[in-house]
């Protein structure tokens, strides 16, 4: 039982998803119509994908890729490039969460001795990885969802993100030149064992299958099964790898959000305040409750997927709590030696509206 407190502690959105959940379940009683709250074919997939990626992760192939990047370094400035250009290019495949899980903690080696290129390079890699994931169906689950929510066509989701994609790539490399060429000690972690041909080959082809699946060309449920028996076959342990506590997320949002559609003047009146000031509505929600379940809450009363989607994404900037990938990065680089939190938080928040506030600028400008 403690071991259960000790882990909702740690899961705030969770318990906050799931203290509405509860709430609207007290004024909507539980009937029929709950069972078309929960969009499983999302959650299927999210499902997949995780259990793809920590078997990607786990079979060392992040490892491989991040002693290729930072032997390229001899400055500060140049691992700054490189490990962000890691961050914005691997989250549109791996999620930006892996991507912080897999370079911030090496970038707290590699620079423990400067402290404030630390703080910098952490905070201008996890905008990398909030942007770059932006890019793809798969770069995070807001995306995920909403894509498979309003069964958008690819040319549409393309035209939603792709432009803030190209402008943030150009600004995230520009900020990288606020880092001094101060030199560094690069070199590459400890010998690694080989990685296997056979555990690349399959996580390969499951990552291919949810791909297919994300596109639309095979069955969410097809994919859910096969990648569950081919990991459960291959490496079992995976299974404990995924984030539960994302999936439950979901599926409380889900009861919550479809609780409040069937209250007439609650759908009403969010439905006039969203209409027309989606992308607004969407990046100031995710201020507060962070682009995923602000992405959940508001896809219930608007039709307009693309203001939202980006409303969302861009939303996942500006305060610490806008994107779940943000805290993981905050929580990494505390663990560094002599980890500074109110200069981190101070350079970090900074940075974020500075994005937040350019990128919002060039979308109403109609990029």
């Amino acid at each position: 039982m403690k071991r259960i407190a000790a882990y909702l502690k740690g899961e705030k959105v969770l318990l906050i998803a799931l203290a509405a959940a509860l709430v609207s379940m007290c004024i909507v009683l539980p009937d029929a119509a709950y069972a078309g709250y929960v969009d499983w074919d999302v959650l299927m997939l999210l499902f997949a994908l995780m259990a793809v990626v920590a078997g990607l992760k786990r079979c060392g192939l992040m490892d491989r890729i991040s002693d290729a990047l930072i032997l390229r370094a001899g400055h500060a400035r140049a691992l700054c490039m490189l490990l962000s250009m890691a961050c914005f290019f691997s989250a549109m495949l791996l999620t930006n969460d892996v991507a912080l899980l897999t370079f911030v903690p090496l970038t707290t080696a590699l620079l423990a001795n400067a402290p404030g290129q630390l703080i910098l390079t952490v905070a201008i890699e996890t905008v990398a990885a909030n942007l770059g994931s932006m890019a793809t169906p798969i770069g995070n689950p807001q995306n995920l969802y909403l894509y498979a929510h309003y069964a958008m066509p690819m040319g549409q989701f393309l035209r939603a993100v792709g432009p803030l994609t190209l402008a943030s790539l150009v600004l995230v490399l520009l900020s990288c030149c606020l880092v001094s060429r101060e030199p560094v000690a690069v070199h590459a972690q400890k010998e690694k064992q080989a990685i296997g041909r056979l555990p690349l080959i399959l996580h390969g082809v499951q990552f291919a299958v949810c791909l297919l699946s994300v596109l639309g060309v095979m069955p969410k449920w097809l994919c859910f099964v096969l990648v569950l028996i081919s990991t459960l076959a291959y490496d079992r342990t995976l299974i404990g790898q995924i984030d539960y506590a994302l999936l439950a997320t979901f599926v409380c949002f889900f009861v919550f959000v479809g609780n409040l559609g069937r209250l007439d003047a609650v759908s009403s009146l969010l439905g006039s305040v969203i209409a027309g000031r989606e992308m607004e509505v969407g990046i100031l929600a995710s201020q507060v409750i962070s682009n995923v379940p602000a992405a959940l809450m508001l896809s219930g009363f608007t039709q307009d997927a693309a203001a939202l989607m980006r409303g969302v994404d861009l939303g996942g900037l500006g305060t610490l709590v806008a994107s779940l990938a943000s805290l993981i990065s905050f929580k990494l680089y505390m663990k560094a030696p002599g980890a500074k939190a109110g200069r981190y938080l101070a350079v970090f928040t900074a940075m974020n509206f500075a994005f937040l506030a350019v990128l919002y600028a060039l979308a109403k400008l109609g990029l």
